[in-house]
């Protein structure tokens, strides 16, 4: 017998709810983004259901539209005490289209996959003036390369898309893309033989990131897919990589890369160990809970600092400066007071803050034109910043493939399209 939790029974109630309604009012929008998903196969293009054509009598459709409606009140009536109960925040995430792969019931991540299939990559080669690299006996190049340009980026089954795109659009604009390492950080398997087919030639490595290293730290945030125990892997770089590697760049996989990315490499960080774009006329307060901002004890980190807003989705990182300091430590510091006085609202960056902000070693805006993906809630279509563009940052909650899918796509989703190697298994 199935136990839900009373989070997991009002998400399956609500998924049931919605399918009766949709069996009711065939002519309007499904509004059930899960349900399109099964029925098409992973095809998120939103389709008018067909016309009956007549094989049922009147007597019959009638009948059968006001068994649908019974069915549908029923189900409201048991819904509605839980409904008025629950917080709004809450409501906000659970309805919200980040959910769109998470299924009432558990459905193993191999299922997922054999609906995923991804053309396969042209062949990047580096340009005369590269260096060489190291290669071990095998044939494989050896991740201690001081040569090597190394990049962490997560892989997971709902930015998978994404992260194949990150790639693409970084080997495409690379002059060395033979010299570019990747850490792929996963907390599902058989992904590498999806990376491995359509990346043939691609340096890179897997590291499985177990989530229930953070599961007990992790807070609800204003969007549930922030609430991810694979968002919180960034932390621990450090500790997951070779000791040999001393420097990595970690990228979100909402984005694209439209420069040389050994530009963004050669950073200097001087004495700081992350550098980052920082954005210093944000309103730093917002970051953080009135309750934080009145209690002397938190306020006080700032002190002797000038701290200002950066986006972790983009990040240089001195790693054996993080070790030698131990930083993963004090983020999860951070982590604990937020479970127990509610400072923060914004997943995995507040701690970011409060341990680097006013110490980042600054980079230029071109590398994080961020903001892209809208607000955290509407996913509302965003300009770029003034300036030049290395870099686009979809982040917020609009992410370009849905949005392109839907037949809904911002303008600046078509900057994205190119990158796309996405394509649906028959």
């Amino acid at each position: 017998m199935l136990v839900l939790s009373p989070s997991s029974s009002l998400r399956f109630s609500l998924y049931l709810y919605r399918s009766l309604l949709s069996s009711i009012f065939w002519e309007g929008e499904r509004w059930s983004f899960l349900s399109s998903i099964l029925a098409d196969r992973f095809d998120f293009k939103s389709k008018k259901k067909k016309k009956r054509r007549g094989f049922y009598n009147v007597k019959m459709l009638w009948i059968m539209r006001f068994s649908g409606f019974f069915s549908a009140a029923m189900v409201m009536i048991v819904l509605s005490p839980s409904l008025q109960s629950f917080p709004p925040a809450e409501a906000i995430r659970s309805s919200h289209l980040d959910n769109y792969l998470r299924l009432p019931v558990q459905v193993s991540p191999s299922d997922y996959l054999v609906h995923f299939s991804f053309r396969k990559a042209p062949a990047f080669r580096n340009a005369g003036e590269c260096g060489s690299v190291i290669s071990l006996i095998s044939g494989e190049t050896s991740v201690c390369d001081p040569n090597l340009v190394h990049v962490a980026i997560t892989l997971d089954i709902e930015y998978l898309r994404g992260s194949i795109a990150a790639v693409h659009s970084i080997l495409q604009h690379s002059q060395c893309p033979e010299s570019i390492f990747f850490h792929f950080l996963v907390s599902e398997t058989n992904l590498e033989t999806l990376v491995r087919s359509t990346f043939p030639q691609l340096k890179f490595k897997v590291y499985y990131f177990d989530p229930e290293v953070v599961r007990g730290l992790i807070s609800t945030s204003v969007r549930q897919a922030l609430e991810q125990p694979l968002n919180y892997a960034r932390n621990y770089l450090a500790d997951l990589l070779e000791p040999c590697v001393r420097r990595v760049i970690y990228l979100d996989s909402d984005l694209v890369v439209v420069d040389d990315i050994s530009k963004l490499w050669t950073t200097n960080l001087g004495s700081k160990t992350i550098g980052a774009p920082e954005y210093c006329h944000a309103n730093f307060t917002k970051y953080f809970t009135a309750g934080f901002w009145l209690d002397q004890r938190f306020t006080g980190v700032f002190e002797g600092r000038k701290p200002c807003y950066f986006n972790s989705g983009v990040m240089v990182i001195d790693l054996a400066k993080w070790r030698r300091v131990g930083y993963t430590g004090r983020i999860e510091r951070w982590m604990e007071i937020q479970k127990s006085h509610r400072i923060y609202e914004l997943g995995s960056l507040p701690p970011f803050l409060l341990v680097f902000a006013g110490h980042v070693a600054p980079i230029e805006h071109r590398w994080n034109q961020h903001g892209l993906g809208g607000d955290n809630i509407r996913g509302s279509c965003r300009d770029l910043h003034p300036g030049p563009v290395s870099l686009l940052h979809w982040s917020g909650s609009g992410k370009p493939w849905l949005r392109l899918d839907s037949k809904r796509p911002c303008p600046l989703d078509a900057l994205w399209a190119p990158y796309d190697l996405y394509g649906l298994s028959h």
